[in-house]
């Protein structure tokens, strides 16, 4: 067996050098980088959002109506085509342009600010795609869309001194800074022409990951601008990589925006459906279907009728909970210590607590009935007459025969509230405050109607006796008490309305307990 032996490998000797050869020779390599650095930048192409002369194969002039203003765009069709099924599909076809001449390949080498290099960046390539706006086919209120023009038909660029596209970012850090100032100057309001540029540079910032300009101080400035640049990616087919940015953005108000959500909801509705918010969904579907048909006006017709179809079957889900629960209070009865159902016979003063409960949920919970007379706002003098005596008649009846009809019923029984206050009933019933509703007041109030059953020990069980039932309301109405909303019902300012208690109505005055499931995403099915 022969064994291989491997030559010696051979070792360079490099002759060393004194320490303050090696010192200048590192001075003068640092000089000479630094010194490079800022000769060739200025010089070398801009290859950086909005412009990618290096990389880029689409140009997109964004000018105003009138074509003073304008912002000039040099993106990817790869990555356009990735966020908008528009660009997907219009750059598959071959671009539109003039029979040019092939271009210079030293032209490629550099491009800069000037008038023949912007000649240069026109000739780029031939495979380039350029979109202009069509402010031509645009009407009224509408969003110009972008089209295809050859290269000779762009618009010119205007005229104007640009600064050195890398001086942006130290403008970007001077606007922060004085964003942060103490007295901040107030912006002057944007144009239409200005909000359509806004919008679609907003539009390709969040294609390339970069945040949008969107108010984060005003609520209503950031939903104003959230819905327009929405309404674009529409157009384009972008809500998938738009709305997840507008979500993020908007949830950033946290609080606030729940707020201007139960100010709002069917606009924040229709902003979710097209953002696909989950969160702001939720809130705003449970705020329309509490106060519907309120909101009817402003969704039909302005919403897939998938939405509306959630919302009607919600609606009758929220009714149908709401009258087994009614037909559950109206049950709710008392029993003497041997057991026996409460009745006139057996206990005349618990009966009678029974009834005020019966009474005071009667008019609290049902819409007020519809006069038969034509203006019953002012009583004719025979109508004044007819109720005198009828009260005249009243007054000879026997004891309890006044106790079932008083001649002067408690306020919290002479207006009964809207409908869209039931909430603020119910949530008084469920409340834990024993003086939220029929307290001391009220409850002395009616037993002094009759007189001969009116003491301090019967008033004592009498208020005994509606505590009971109270508590008995307090867990059957638990259902429609509960608060799916991200909402602090508390923090809503809130007021007693017409319901005659002395503690003020918590909440929103409808119902607030829908739960929305996942098959209620509309987007989702």
């Amino acid at each position: 067996m022969v064994s291989h032996i491997e030559p010696p490998q051979q070792v360079l000797h490099t002759p060393r050098r004194p320490p303050s050869a090696i010192s200048r020779a590192s001075t003068t390599r640092r000089h000479r980088s630094s010194r490079s650095q800022h000769t060739t930048s200025p010089a070398s192409p801009l290859n950086e959002f909005p412009v990618f002369a290096q990389t880029g194969d689409v140009d997109i002039v964004i000018c105003s109506a009138s074509g003073r203003k304008e912002q000039r765009y040099f993106l990817h069709s790869i990555i356009l085509g990735q966020c908008s099924s528009f660009f997907a599909i219009d750059t598959k076809r071959p671009p539109i342009h003039n029979a040019l001449p092939a271009p210079n390949p030293a032209s490629l080498s550099r491009i800069g600010e000037t008038n023949s290099s912007r000649s240069s960046l026109d000739s780029f390539d031939a495979r380039r795609w350029n979109y202009v706006l069509d402010w031509h086919h645009t009407r009224d209120n509408d969003i110009p869309r972008l089209v295809q023009r050859p290269t000779s038909q762009s618009p010119p660029p205007v005229s104007r001194n640009k600064p050195p596209a890398s001086s942006s970012a130290f403008f970007r850090s001077m606007s922060n800074l004085s964003a942060l100032s103490l007295n901040p100057q107030p912006a002057a309001p944007l144009g239409p022409d200005d909000e359509i540029m806004r919008d679609y540079d907003n539009l390709f910032r969040i294609f390339y990951n970069y945040p949008p300009s969107l108010s984060n101080v005003n609520i209503a400035d950031a939903y104003t601008e959230s819905k327009t640049l929405l309404q674009l990616a529409q157009m384009y087919d972008a809500l998938d990589i738009v709305g997840s940015r507008i979500d993020h953005h908007l949830l950033g108000f946290q609080g606030r925006l729940f707020k201007q959500i139960a100010r709002y909801p069917p606009s924040y509705l229709k902003l979710a459906c097209l953002a696909r918010s989950r969160v702001i969904y939720t809130e705003a579907l449970i705020h329309v279907v509490g106060q519907w048909p309120q909101a009817q006006p402003q969704l039909v017709n302005h919403v897939d009728p998938i939405v509306l179809d959630i919302i009607e079957d919600k609606v009758q889900e929220l009714e149908d909970m709401k009258l087994r629960i009614e037909v559950r209070l109206f049950r709710l009865t008392l029993t003497t210590s041997r057991g026996e159902r409460v009745n006139p016979s057996n206990g005349y003063l618990d009966w009678m607590a029974m009834s005020l409960f019966r009474q005071w949920l009667a008019e609290n919970t049902t819409p007020a009935p519809v006069s038969i007379l034509k203006n019953s706002s002012r009583p004719s003098s025979s109508d004044t007459a007819s109720a005198s005596a009828s009260a005249s008649g009243r007054s000879g009846c026997q004891s309890s025969s006044r106790a079932l009809v008083p001649t002067k019923p408690p306020a919290s029984q002479q207006s009964p509230l809207p409908a869209q206050s039931f909430g603020r009933i119910y949530r008084l019933m469920g409340s834990t405050n024993k003086d939220a509703y029929l307290n001391h007041d009220e409850c002395k109030r009616f037993l002094k109607l009759t007189p001969e059953m009116y003491s301090r020990d019967n008033l004592k069980r009498f208020e005994r006796r509606i505590d009971e039932l109270k508590n008995l309301a307090r867990d059957a109405v638990k259902p429609l008490t509960r608060n799916f909303l991200e909402l602090d019902l508390s923090a809503v300012p809130s007021t007693s309305g017409r319901t005659g208690t002395t503690a003020p109505s918590a909440g929103l005055g409808y119902l607030t307990c829908t739960k929305v499931m996942e098959e209620d995403y509309p987007w989702a099915t």
